[in-house]
């Protein structure tokens, strides 16, 4: 038999026996075991069981005009055929750094990257640099990528690395504070921090919301204090507006790290930001007025293959057109969720902003902004491993938690068909009592 004819159980026996763990990333981990896409298209993509699934993962977000964009597909095919990779400059690298700075308020310039995490690693060093200070700000439970110096605070509560292998003297750097502003400024007060760095969103693309004016505050206190400020933009840039959450809400950082939905959803990533701090990465001397600048390298920066799909997709998206849509289906699926807590007595909700949405297990008397992150974050892994598993027996997929991403792809029957899936999935988790048991687990 063919590996194109084996199942998931199958592969993943084989994916064990060659990768630690059977996996490249691990958060595609599950049991019993991950699930192996053949092919995808649109909201859709299909497993090697045969099994057609409504996508709201869409690439870890990457994917805001749906999967396999024609326009997208086309422009790197056309790049194949031309130069794959010649390790050189390439037109496409100024015209798609001219596009994201045409966008982005905080954009005088742009370094590409060949990820998120990369991208805000360098932000963080292009902090330091610029201020010549080693300390840096980060808010509890943001995520900014696997690298060591944002390591300790990226899971919510432990104030330590969530990884082996990050020295100790690394992490002391690092200071983790709550999304408060009195906790940033007291952070700020012994002026040792460079950098501030949080997801413009608030933690994991917006599933624990900023309080109000929480931004616009931290953009006063950084600049008070002479630290950078950089918003991670990584799932919101070009997802929450053409600019970007900051484009949208009008509160420009210093620096601003990009990805996924820059690229067009292939690998990739970029810093823009303000000239002077920007001018760092020059490596011409007399430029930057420092020696050594802040070295920067990455075989696959500005790919001309990832340059060619970001291009077409950036034409797509400057219009706000696809944001539109996505947004509009992620408000459709939202208010169906909400609906089904409602007719099933369930204590919850569904929220999100622009094209995301969350749920929300237990009671809620207000926004959910307005409750304390750890309850927001006190959902019962138990609950989210039974519901993402009925779902994706039931043809949806979310991300890894309680949420997902709309993309320009979905439609009013594809959002209509996963609710219907939800509802069913709602209904099993009351039979099964792992609903009652999650919520007298937690404050109901």
């Amino acid at each position: 038999m063919g590996r194109n004819q084996q199942d998931s159980a199958e592969l993943y026996r084989a994916a064990v026996a060659c990768m630690p763990g059977g996996v490249s990333h691990e958060l595609r981990y599950r049991k019993p075991h991950p699930a192996y896409v053949a092919r995808a298209s649109g909201p859709f993509k299909w497993d090697m069981d045969g099994r057609r699934i409504i996508d709201f993962k869409m690439g870890s977000a990457s994917q805001l005009l749906g999967h396999c964009h024609p326009d997208i597909v086309g422009a790197v095919r056309k790049q194949a055929e031309a130069n794959i990779f010649a390790s050189d400059c390439h037109l496409l690298e100024i015209e798609w750094a001219e596009a994201v700075n045409s966008l982005y308020p905080s954009a005088d310039l742009t370094r590409f990257t060949a990820s998120g995490t990369e991208a805000n690693a360098l932000a963080v060093m292009l902090g330091r640099a610029y201020t010549g200070r080693d300390h840096l700000v980060r808010v509890d439970g943001h995520y900014h990528g696997w690298n060591d110096a944002l390591s300790k605070g990226a899971k919510a509560g432990l104030g330590v690395p969530v990884s082996l292998g990050v020295p100790s003297a690394v992490a002391a750097l690092t200071r983790v504070v709550p999304a408060s502003l009195a906790a940033v400024s007291d952070a700020l007060s012994d002026g040792q921090v460079g950098t501030i760095i949080l997801e413009a969103s608030g933690a994991n693309y917006g599933s624990v919301p900023l309080p109000p004016g929480f931004l616009a505050g931290v953009r006063k206190l950084s600049a008070d204090a002479g630290a950078v400020l950089v918003f991670d933009e990584v799932i919101t840039g070009f997802r929450w507006s053409p600019g970007g959450l900051q484009a949208r809400d009008g509160i420009v950082p210093d620096l601003t790290t990009l990805a996924k939905v820059l690229t067009g959803g292939l690998p990739g990533g970029a810093v823009a930001g303000r000239a002077d701090i920007m001018a760092l990465l020059d490596p011409g001397e007399t430029r930057c007025g420092r020696s050594p600048p802040v070295s920067h390298k990455g075989t696959f920066n500005a790919s001309p293959l990832v340059a060619a799909g970001a291009l077409a997709a950036i034409n797509r998206l400057r219009t706000g057109e696809p944001q539109a849509k996505a947004d509009a289906m992620a408000e459709r699926l939202r208010e169906g969720l909400r609906g089904i807590f409602r007719d099933r007595g369930i204590a919850g909700t569904a929220y999100g902003d622009s094209s995301t949405f969350h749920m929300f297990f237990g009671r809620v008397d207000g926004p959910v902004c307005s409750l304390p992150p750890e309850r927001i974050r006190g959902v019962s892994p138990d609950l989210v491993a039974a519901l993402r598993r009925s779902l994706f027996e039931s043809g949806v997929d979310l991300m890894s938690y309680l949420s997902g991403v709309t993309s320009a792809a979905h439609d009013e029957d594809a959002i209509d068909e996963a609710l219907v899936a939800f509802d069913r999935a709602f209904c099993a988790l009351q039979k099964s009592g792992v609903l009652e048991s999650a919520l007298e687990g937690g404050d109901s």
